[in-house]
């Protein structure tokens, strides 16, 4: 039922299949089948990909309530006495899961045995659903209506330079010069990210040039701690290398407001105990961090 539900929102086998861990022909075959119980058409096949028939439109909305149902029991479960189980899939950028979430996971297993956590982890914008992911956590304003989001910390931007740099071509005064700096960039798809900042004249931003730029931001920390030119990233990334020296903060007063980070999950489904219970706990972590506490 799942399965049917994973196919009817994507509209497509292969990616059905790769969301629920299975091969192309297994879903074929899966859903095949189900058709051949019910005696029914569900699903119109046609170059232009999968629709639903008149049936398969009905036995979708009856299976959605159905899933959505026994995922309400689960939560209510998991927010009582009985332990969560099964497996949370969790989407979320790299350096942020390395860096702030993958050294307290014991401590979550440890209070939760039963929860298995699967990491999806990409750079690139995840449709939650093509990819049966249960929670996204996202830093920057949101643009999905469809999803429903919960505030679980921020972060601030911090702009930074190693010692070495700021040694060899000085310190800008404001935004506008940074265009006589060389500018680490970190890459979203084919396009520098652009640098955010506030002031006293209102909002500016600077379009990153210089040496190199990936779309990995460690790689970007340690090009900037090498002294290959400034970075701007979240202070997550950076503070740390602040505090022990190995970096120093340049442009504070032109520091842009905190960008919240999010738990985001898709506005169609209920939201499982285990599920329930990883958020809480990221919450509670974040919290507690003076990095990544909501400001």
């Amino acid at each position: 039922m799942r399965l049917f539900i994973r196919v009817a929102d994507t509209g497509n086998f292969s990616k059905a299949a790769r969301a629920a861990g299975i091969s192309q022909p297994t879903a074929s075959k899966t859903i095949a089948g189900l058709e051949a119980r019910l005696g029914a058409q569900l699903l119109r096949r046609s170059s232009r990909g999968l629709g639903l028939t008149e049936a398969g439109q009905s036995f979708y909305e009856g299976a959605v309530a159905i899933v959505e149902s026994v995922d309400d029991v689960e939560a209510r479960v998991g927010s009582g006495e009985a332990s969560p189980s099964g497996m949370v899939r969790v989407a979320l950028s790299p350096a942020f899961g390395r860096m702030c979430i993958v050294p307290h996971l014991p401590r979550f297993c440890a209070q939760f045995p039963d929860v298995r956590v699967e990491f999806t982890v990409a750079q690139r914008y995840i449709n939650l659903i093509e990819e049966g992911i249960d929670v996204a956590i996202r830093i920057g304003p949101l643009s999905d209506s469809t999803q429903i989001a919960r505030r679980i910390g921020s972060t601030e931007y911090l702009t930074v330079a190693s010692p070495a740099y700021t040694e060899r071509m000085g310190v800008p005064k404001t935004v506008d010069d940074l265009v006589n700096h060389e500018c680490i960039a970190l890459m979203s798809r084919d396009s520098p990210r652009v640098w955010p900042f506030a002031g006293p004249d209102g909002a500016k931003e600077h379009v990153p040039q210089g040496p190199l730029r990936s779309n990995d931001a460690e790689y970007v920390r340690a090009a900037v701690i090498a002294g290959l030119g400034i970075g701007h990233n979240a202070g997550w990334l950076y503070s740390r290398d602040v505090e022990e020296g190995r970096l120093v903060p340049l442009l504070k007063a032109f520091r842009p407001a905190p960008f919240p980070i999010n738990a985001v999950w898709p506005g169609s489904r209920q939201l499982p105990g285990r599920t329930r219970v990883f958020i809480e706990f990221l919450a509670d972590l974040f919290a507690a961090d003076p990095r990544l506490k909501v400001r």
